[in-house]
C-alpha cells in the first residue's frame, strides 16, 4: 500500500509542476503579443506650426477608381456583383490602329481605392496620415493654412502608358505649389506598387518622352520638386505576376479580367521583368534567354494575343502592332530607369514584403512536340528529379513582388554584387511580413513611414 504521507507528497509534487507549467504558459502568451508603438503620441507632440512638406500619395495599378465620365457609374471596382463576378471588358482600351496609342478614354479616375468588399487597400495609410500624423486630406486648388500638414492623392488611369501618369503627378506637384504660394516648394512622395516607377521616371526625366527609341540622358528634371521619396511594394525589377496576369488573366473575385482586355494596357508591359533578370528556365532549371520583349517569344509560345482563342480575330494585326510597340516602349522604359544616374541627390526609402512566397520565374516543358509553359512548380507535368523547382519558380517576396525586386537585383543573394546596369540609389530598405495588398497596413511601416515624413531634414 501507498502510505498516506507519500500520497500528500506526491500530490504537492503534482501542484507544483501544474502551477510551474501555467506561469510557463502565462508568460509565453504574455510574451507572444509584441508590443506595438504608440504612433499618437510618437508623432503629434512635433510643433503643429514646424514646416512640413506636404505629402503625395501615388497607389499602384488598379490602387485608382474609375468611372464613366457619361453615366457617372463607377466601373472599377464598382459594385461588390461587379467585384464577384465581371471580368471588366470596359476596362478595355480601344487602339488607334494609326499611332498605336490608346484613344482617349470613356472611362475616368475618380479617387483612390481605400476599401472594397469589406477590405482595405489604402485605408489604413489615410488613417496614419490623418489620426497620427496631423495631415489633413486636401484637394488641389485650395490656399493652405499656416501651419496645416497636408497630403494629397495622385488619382490617375493606371492602364495608360507610365508617362501619361508621370505628366499627371506633374500637374499635380505645380497645383501644390500653387496651393502653398511657392514655386520652389519640394513634396514627400509615397508611392505603392507601379506608382513607384511613375515616382522614379519623374525624379529622373521630368515629363519628357524618353521611350520613343531616340538617345537619352539622365537629367534629374524632376529632381529639385521632390524632398523624399518612399517605395512601397515596388517592382524595380520587374514583376512575373505581370506575366501570369498577361497569360492567364487578372484573378478578380470569382473571375478574370481577360488576357485580350489587359493587353489593351500600356502600363501592363511596363511591369514585365527587367532585361537583366532570367525570366524562363527549362525543365532541367537552366535558364533560358528567350526575348521577352519581342514579340516572336509571345507569338511561338501562343501566349495573350497569340493564344489560338486570339489570334483570328477581327482586329488580330492592329493588336499585334499595338503588343509590339509596347513590348518596345517596356524594355526602354525598364533600362531607362536602371541606368546610373549622373548625381543622387534624393536616396529613396524602400519598403517590402519577404515573407510570401511570389512567383520568380516561369518554366517550359515539352509536351506534345511544343513548349508548354508552367506558372508554378505545381504545374509541371514531369519534373526531373533533383531539380529545385520551388526555389528556382518562387521567391520570398509580397505574393507579387520579390525581394530581389524591390531591391532591383538579379538575385536573393544578398553577397552577389549588384550589377553595374542596376542603379537603385537606397537609403535603407524594410521588409515587412504582409502581402502586397496589405503592405500598408504593417504596423512598423506606419511607423517608420511617419519618422521620414516629418523628420525635420535640411532641404537637399
Amino acid at each position: 500500500m501507498i502510505s498516506r504521507t507519500h500520497l500528500k507528497a506526491s500530490f504537492m509534487h503534482s501542484a507544483a509542476q501544474l502551477v510551474a507549467t501555467l506561469v510557463l504558459a502565462a508568460g509565453l502568451l504574455g510574451c507572444s503579443e509584441s508590443p506595438r508603438p504608440d504612433l499618437k503620441r510618437l508623432y503629434q507632440l512635433s510643433s503643429p506650426q514646424a514646416e512640413t512638406a506636404p505629402v503625395i500619395l501615388i497607389p499602384g495599378a488598379f490602387g485608382t477608381r474609375l468611372r464613366d465620365r457619361v453615366s457617372g457609374e463607377e466601373i472599377w471596382p464598382g459594385s461588390w456583383w461587379r467585384i464577384l463576378f465581371s471580368s471588366y471588358p470596359e476596362l478595355a482600351l480601344d487602339i488607334d490602329p494609326q499611332t498605336n496609342r490608346p484613344l482617349p478614354s470613356r472611362l475616368e479616375p475618380s479617387g483612390i481605392a481605400e476599401q472594397a468588399l469589406q477590405r482595405d487597400f489604402y485605408r489604413p495609410i489615410l488613417r496614419t496620415l490623418t489620426q497620427f500624423g496631423g495631415y489633413v486630406r486636401a484637394q488641389p486648388g485650395t490656399p493652405v493654412r499656416k501651419g496645416e500638414r497636408r497630403y494629397y492623392v495622385l488619382s490617375y488611369d493606371w492602364r495608360q502608358d507610365t508617362l501619361h501618369s508621370v505628366q499627371e503627378l506633374d500637374r499635380l506637384i505645380e497645383a501644390v505649389r500653387r496651393d502653398y504660394a511657392d514655386p520652389a516648394l519640394r513634396v514627400n512622395l509615397v508611392a505603392h506598387s507601379m506608382g513607384g516607377l511613375i515616382a522614379r521616371y519623374y525624379l529622373r526625366f521630368g515629363t519628357r518622352d524618353v521611350l520613343d527609341g531616340e538617345p537619352h540622358q539622365v537629367t534629374m528634371d524632376g529632381a529639385p520638386q521632390v524632398r523624399n521619396l518612399v517605395l512601397l511594394g515596388t517592382p524595380n525589377g520587374g514583376s512575373v505576376s505581370s506575366l501570369h496576369a498577361f497569360i492567364g488573366g487578372e484573378k478578380v473575385g470569382l473571375g478574370r479580367i481577360s488576357p485580350r482586355t489587359l493587353a489593351t494596357f500600356p502600363s501592363g508591359y511596363q511591369l514585365f521583368p527587367h532585361p537583366l533578370n532570367t525570366w524562363l528556365v527549362d525543365i532541367e532549371g537552366k535558364p533560358r534567354h528567350d526575348d521577352l520583349f519581342d514579340p516572336k517569344t509571345w507569338q511561338s509560345m501562343a501566349w495573350s494575343i497569340y493564344a489560338p482563342s486570339l489570334a483570328a480575330a477581327v482586329d488580330a494585326p492592329v493588336m499585334q502592332r499595338y503588343f509590339a510597340y509596347n513590348l518596345e516602349r517596356a524594355r526602354r522604359l525598364a533600362w531607362m530607369l536602371s541606368v546610373a544616374e549622373p548625381v543622387s541627390p534624393i536616396r529613396y526609402v524602400l519598403f517590402g514584403g519577404g515573407c510570401h512566397m511570389t512567383p520568380a520565374r516561369l518554366l517550359v516543358e515539352q509536351r506534345d512536340g511544343r513548349d508548354t509553359v508552367r506558372l508554378t512548380p505545381a504545374d509541371i507535368a514531369a519534373p526531373r528529379p533533383g531539380v529545385p523547382y520551388d526555389e528556382l519558380m518562387i521567391e520570398p517576396g509580397d505574393g507579387r513582388v520579390t525581394k530581389p525586386s524591390l531591391l532591383a537585383r538579379e538575385t536573393l543573394d544578398p553577397g552577389v554584387p549588384q550589377n553595374e546596369d542596376s542603379f537603385l540609389p537606397v537609403a535603407y530598405a524594410f521588409f515587412l511580413c504582409e502581402n502586397h495588398t496589405d503592405l500598408t497596413s504593417n504596423i512598423n511601416f506606419q511607423d517608420n513611414l511617419l519618422n521620414v515624413l516629418l523628420s525635420n531634414q535640411p532641404r537637399p
